[in-house]
């Protein structure tokens, strides 16, 4: 009996009410159980960064086992022994509280009084705000941090049990590769071999890329903080540099620690101006030079879907999800770009498709009213 030739198809709202229900569903999902699959999803990608590492070793005829083991000793030292710098850092930071609460407090009354003096005008309920505002900028990092770092359930539980998913996400790796391909029908086995590779190749190179550029800011910022002659430039340094961490977002919310404390905090406006310069160079430096160079072209995702993914992310997770946006978008633009159902998705997250609006060297010379010289024949 043969195949009817036309296939039935619902009508477009009731595939649209299959869709929205789909991510209301996800939504509820991802937030519902939140707390189980943040660090599932962090073990993933940590476990990403630390493959280069395992197969490094395996390759030298260790065993997978021995290999894991030591890989994750060297992942884990690096991570929770910067962990620790930060956290005696901030205890410094912690100790000089109230002291800094008080400059803070006399650096703004300073302030308003030459407000006041300039204008002819009186701001006692500004004093009184901003004295408030004050206090709480101050009481809320320390709060935050008490939180992220406190000794509650959620976080022992995250610390102790990332190892063991790492662990078992690079010994499984093989079966679960395998897993996926018995789920396939054996005629799309090639298609969902390149998708595996290549989604395995764009995430372990953005995982160890933007390890390294955070790495190299570490640096770069303290050593800047250092130059201007900004206290706890240890600690602001490594925040400024671990935000970047998030795309886009990472290195505004990063310097904006440095650069209110600068304010607040340091006897002389110029200080603020200072880091404000310092902040421009790294931004400029880091898209252009470093994240270019060292992260490459391989997540090929377009500014905007990138910034609502990490705004989502952070929406349902926090800075957990902020971080696991970028990787989770560019996984979807794979599979995307590889699965005919799914190419819409893949041309909306690409970069495609606004090559003749794009600024190029051709085009900015036309602007400034530069011709392009022809070589002579």
């Amino acid at each position: 009996m043969q195949k009817s030739q036309y296939q039935y198809q619902f009508p477009l709202i009731i595939r649209m009410s299959f869709i929205l229900l789909f991510l209301i569903m996800s939504f509820y999902l991802l937030v519902e159980f939140k707390f189980y699959l943040t660090p599932l999803t962090l073990g993933i990608l940590f476990a990403y960064l630390l493959y280069p590492i395992a197969n490094f070793f395996e390759h030298r005829k260790v065993p997978r086992i021995l290999a894991n083991i030591i890989s994750i000793i060297i992942g884990l030292s690096v991570i929770y022994g910067i962990s620790l710098f930060i956290y005696k850092q901030f205890s410094i930071f912690l100790h000089d509280l109230p002291a800094l609460k008080e400059q803070a407090a006399e650096n703004i009354n300073i302030l308003i009084s030459k407000v006041e003096n300039s204008l002819g005008i009186q701001t006692g309920e500004l004093k009184h705000e901003t004295t408030l505002l004050i206090q709480n900028f101050f009481e809320s990092p320390a709060q935050v941090f008490r939180r992220a770092f406190g000794a509650t359930f959620n976080t022992v539980f995250t610390v102790l049990i990332m190892p063991v998913y790492i662990f078992f996400l690079l010994y499984y790796r093989d079966k679960f590769r395998d897993v996926l391909l018995m789920m396939i029908p054996e005629q799309r086995h090639a298609v969902a071999k390149r998708i595996i590779d290549e989604a395995n190749r764009v995430t372990i190179r953005y995982m160890t890329g933007v390890f390294i550029v955070v790495t190299i800011l570490v640096f770069v910022n303290t050593a800047g903080f250092l130059i201007i002659g900004l206290d706890y430039a240890f600690l602001l340094g490594a925040i400024a540099a671990i935000m970047n961490f998030i795309p886009y977002y990472g290195t505004i919310i990063g310097y904006s620690f440095p650069f209110l404390f600068a304010i607040f905090v340091m006897d002389s406006p110029s200080y603020a101006f200072w880091v404000f310069i310092q902040f421009v160079i790294v931004q400029f430096s880091e898209n252009n030079i470093l994240t270019p160079n060292i992260v490459g072209l391989h997540v090929n995702i377009n500014p905007f879907m990138i910034i609502l993914a990490i705004t989502l992310g952070g929406f349902i997770w926090g800075l957990p999800g902020m971080f696991i946006a970028v990787p989770v978008v560019t996984v979807l633009r794979v599979l995307g770009e590889n699965i005919d159902n799914l190419k819409p998705l893949g041309y909306l997250l690409g970069q495609s498709g606004t090559e003749q609006h794009a600024l190029n060297s051709e085009k900015l010379g036309r602007l400034l009213g530069v011709k392009k010289f022809k070589k002579a024949k």
